[in-house]
């Protein structure tokens, strides 16, 4: 019969459900069907009816609907009252990706109800005034202990809530196998996968469960990864198990099916010997667990020494051996054996580990040995060097060391050093002569072969002689080539060494073959910025080693450690020298290539040659490039006297230049003849000042004692008389002059008196004989004349300085009154001598004209010039000179 049902929710026309249920029925038989409903059954009442129809073709009448039941009310939980507050479903189980409803229901207004999911408000639903729902889909896990929802009433202390429980999917199990290792037992493995356990006893973890089919066996696993299934002996080979995994709410089940001889694991190998063990040799022997006369198995046996693994595979049923042999002497071997089917190979057993060590036995190789010679005072330094045995080769431990060094020059002349184990070198000194030496390594049970070093006289000049290159490396090390060494050669030797091959540094060597001529060093102690020297050796055929090549190079080149010490010399007021003689270049990082010389900017100019740098702060500085790493010296010419300069100077190689360092500063000397200038100009000034002061105290002097002649052409007295034909010549006015008396005579040879018939001859005569005016004091009773005076000034006639003469005056005619004395009145005088004079001026060339000077007394100037005063004052004698005039000589009569 086929059973149509229909839900309703809420009220029966609201239909939310139509499903059939197909079922074989018999009479009176009751029927039972399931439905779970989403929204919990107590937060809203549910209807149910039911229709039946007859589905047999034996009953084709009775194929028709019956009519619908009437509506069965389902109702779980009644209303609560007007303070209630419940929350539905309780204790949920879903699956992780799947959907849940919770609902409430509440006497009290939705309006006053939040809810919380994870302690996060959520809103749901109405379904009627009492009731709301919420559904939560794709649900995840939260945590085993379930996922909290409560709702509660707003102000007050009204709440409610679940906790739903959140399973992790029931994965399918992984990698299930089943196998025996004795034929009494089936052990089958698998991978679960996740837990699906949830706590409060809410879900367990998964169960699994072992079915057999062939059999019909059924079983209950133990653990959660495997299982134990007993075989039987009724000869069973063939396996269909199927493993099944439940929890509440899911199944899920995995197949195999197997032949059991091809599921044979095989227990680990036992009972493990080492027989006739020699230094090479070692017969190894083991035994397995009994599987059956029928079954034959396949092992593998390894050993493991020295760095290497050797491998073999014996067939067996029982007990298995193996001969193992080219073994190293005085070496821990590990034996690890472990077997399979040999038929039907399915699993190795597990390892069967044994180990046993190898008898020592004599050094089989001689040690790699080197060596260094200086010559000095006469001798031979030899240092020796050698490499330690490697285990291979020791064949056991080693406990000391022979050298044996023999006189080539001296045959039968030998000496033993024995030196200990742990010294990996030796110092020797020998003479100039021809050596053998021969250095063995000993065990406890022999001697190695010797190596042989010949050290010839000349050993230790050859150094010098070939000169040093350099190198430069790769990032797998450095690689070099050389010329082959004539003749013939056993081989060749490449030694190198930091920075310096001396007694004290790490010596390291390659030797090479003889047809060798190129090789790559590499090492794992080369380090960046260590300056290496190599050296090419080649050995002839007497063990004798010829220097071929020098090289030096770094493995990476660093930036310079430091920058050179500058020392200032030959500093001029124009240039100034710096040197950095005592700069090492070789103990750099890398290889100097030269120097940088930087000078701070002025005004922002360099000079010729430097190349103008800006730095990042918008300073200047002027950079000069010296590419000539031996080049430690830098003149700086061209600069300003007391001029302050700074400067700096660093080194630089392939990767960079030095640190930066301070700039120093130099201040340029002074010129020499600024010096001078600051010696000689104080010195002037100081002079200058004295000068000044003895000319001014002179001037006061003089003008206190020796007062200045009067200038006759300045006198007042020259004003009245012009002259027609030098307007620049200024005559004295006798009229000005009040003398006492004049008297005009003739000094040198007695001229003759003569008239003047003629003026020409007496103007010439009177040119060459100079005369002298004398003045004479007036007395009125006396006849004879007084004492005469005579002015002369010989700085202004320069006739007359050169003649030692005084100046001439004129003289009148023979009947004139200067021949009587004054025998007329002094104006009758004047204005005699003024005729005379202007009519002989008019006569005598101008350029013949004489200074001569005449006294005139002091007088007044005030009135008429014409007049004289009735009663001149009488003079006192040697008056002051208050005018001068110059007057053309005139002949004169001497006086009797």
């Amino acid at each position: 019969m086929v059973f149509q049902m229909e839900i309703s929710r809420i009220r029966p026309s609201n239909v939310i459900w139509v499903g059939n249920y197909s079922t074989t029925v018999k009479r009176d038989q009751v029927l039972h069907w399931r439905w779970e409903s989403e929204l919990p059954l107590e937060c809203a009442t549910h209807f149910v009816r039911i229709q039946s129809m007859v589905d047999d073709a034996k009953f084709p009448k009775l194929s028709i609907w019956s009519n619908w039941s009437s509506w069965e009310e389902v109702h779980v939980q009644d209303y609560p009252g007007p303070s209630t507050l419940l929350v539905f479903p309780k204790n949920k189980l879903v699956e992780e990706g799947s959907s849940i409803t919770i609902c409430y229901i509440s006497g009290i207004n939705h309006n006053n109800i939040t809810c919380y999911l994870h302690n996060e408000l959520i809103h749901g639903e109405q379904l009627d005034p009492k009731a709301s729902a919420f559904k939560l889909n794709n649900v995840s896990f939260f945590k085993r202990s379930g996922t909290n929802f409560f709702c509660k009433v707003n102000q007050t202390d009204i709440q409610n809530g679940t906790t739903f429980f959140v399973s992790k999917v029931l994965e399918e199990p992984k990698n299930f196998s089943c196998e025996t290792q004795d034929f009494e037992t089936l052990k089958c493995t698998w991978y679960p996968g996740v837990d699906t356990g949830l706590d409060w006893n809410i879900q367990h973890s998964q169960s699994y469960t072992l079915f057999e089919s062939f059999s019909g066996k059924k079983q209950s696993c133990k653990h959660k990864d495997s299982c134990d299934w007993k075989i039987t002996q009724d000869s069973q080979e063939m396996y269909n198990f199927t493993l099944t995994a439940a929890n509440n709410l899911r199944k899920r089940s995995v197949n195999i099916i197997f032949n059991l001889s091809h599921r044979v694991h095989p227990m680990a190998p036992h009972s493990v010997h080492f027989e006739n063990r020699g230094s090479t040799t070692v017969l190894v022997s083991w035994k397995v667990h009994v599987l059956g006369n029928y079954l034959t198995l396949q092992c593998q046996v390894e050993l493991e020494g020295s760095g290497k693994v050797i491998q073999h595979r014996v067939d067996m049923k029982v007990n298995g051996e193996h001969l193992f042999g080219e073994l190293v002497p005085d070496t821990q071997y590990v034996a690890r054996i472990r077997c399979a089917n040999a038929k039907h190979f399915w699993k190795w057993s597990e390892w069967t580990v044994e180990n046993f060590t190898t008898p020592e036995a004599a050094p089989s190789e001689a040690p790699d040995v080197w060596r260094i010679v200086k010559s000095e005072k006469g001798s031979h330094i030899v240092s020796l060097f050698w490499k330690p045995l490697s285990k291979f080769h020791a064949n056991g431990k080693i406990l000391f060391y022979n050298v044996v060094v023999e006189n080539l020059d001296k045959p039968s002349t030998s000496e033993l050093y024995p030196i200990p184990a742990s010294t990996r070198d030796a110092n020797l000194t020998l003479d100039l002569c021809s050596y053998q030496i021969h250095i063995t390594a000993n065990n406890s049970v022999g001697t190695s072969p010797a190596s042989v070093i010949v050290i010839s006289g000349d050993s230790g000049n050859r150094t010098e002689e070939v000169e040093e290159e350099k190198i430069n490396s790769r990032e797998d090390g450095f690689f070099m080539s050389w010329k082959p060494l004539s003749g013939d050669v056993i081989g060749y030797v490449v030694d190198w060494c930091e920075h310096r091959q001396d007694l004290f540094c790490n010596l390291q060597w390659k030797k090479l073959g003889p047809n060798t001529t190129s090789t790559l060093i590499s090492s794992d102690t080369f380090r960046p910025g260590v300056r290496y020297n190599f050296r090419i050796h080649g050995i002839s055929t007497k063990n004798i080693a010829y220097l071929l090549e020098n090289k030096t190079g770094y493995f990476q080149e660093l930036a310079p450690l430091d920058s050179p010490q500058v020392n200032i010399t030959n500093l001029t007021s124009r240039s100034f020298a710096m040197t950095w003689k005592d700069y090492a270049t070789e103990s750099q990082p890398g290889f100097i290539q030269g120097y940088h010389v930087y000078l701070k900017a002025r005004n922002r100019q360099c000079h010729p040659g430097f190349e103008k740098e800006v730095l990042s702060d918008d300073l200047i500085r002027c950079k000069f490039d010296i590419d000539d790493p031996r080049k430690k010296t830098f003149i700086m010419e061209n600069l300003q006297p007391e001029s302050s300069y700074e400067f700096f100077v660093t080194s630089y190689t392939g990767v960079g230049e030095g640190p930066n360092g301070t700039f120093t500063k130099v201040t340029t000397s002074d010129e020499p003849y600024h010096k001078l200038i600051r010696i000689i100009l104080p010195m002037i000034l100081f002079v200058s000042l004295i000068i000044v002061a003895c000319y001014w105290k002179s001037e006061w002097v003089k003008e206190k004692c020796y007062p200045d002649i009067p200038d006759p052409y300045k006198s007042s007295i020259l004003s009245l008389i012009k002259s027609k034909e030098n307007p620049h010549l200024t005559i004295m006015n006798v009229k000005d002059c009040i003398p006492d008396a004049i008297e005009v005579i003739n000094k040198p040879e007695g001229t003759k008196p003569q008239l003047l018939e003629t003026r020409k001859p007496v103007i010439e005569s009177a040119l060459i004989e100079p005369v002298y005016l004398y003045l004479l004091q007036e007395e009125k009773k006396s006849s004879h004349p007084g004492p005469c005076i005579c002015f002369e000034n010989l700085t202004y006639n320069q006739s007359a300085s050169d003649s030692g003469s005084c100046g001439h005056v004129p003289v009148l005619p023979e009947d004139s009154p200067c021949q009587l004395g004054l025998l007329t009145s002094p104006d009758n005088l004047l204005k005699t001598l003024e005729k005379n004079y202007m009519n002989s001026l008019g006569e005598i060339p101008a350029e013949e004209t004489n200074l001569n000077y005449v006294s005139q007394l002091a007088s007044p100037m005030t009135g008429d010039k014409d007049s004289l005063p009735t009663n001149p004052p009488v003079p006192a004698h040697c008056s002051e000179y208050k005018m001068q005039m110059a007057v053309p000589p005139m002949p004169c009569l001497p006086s009797p």
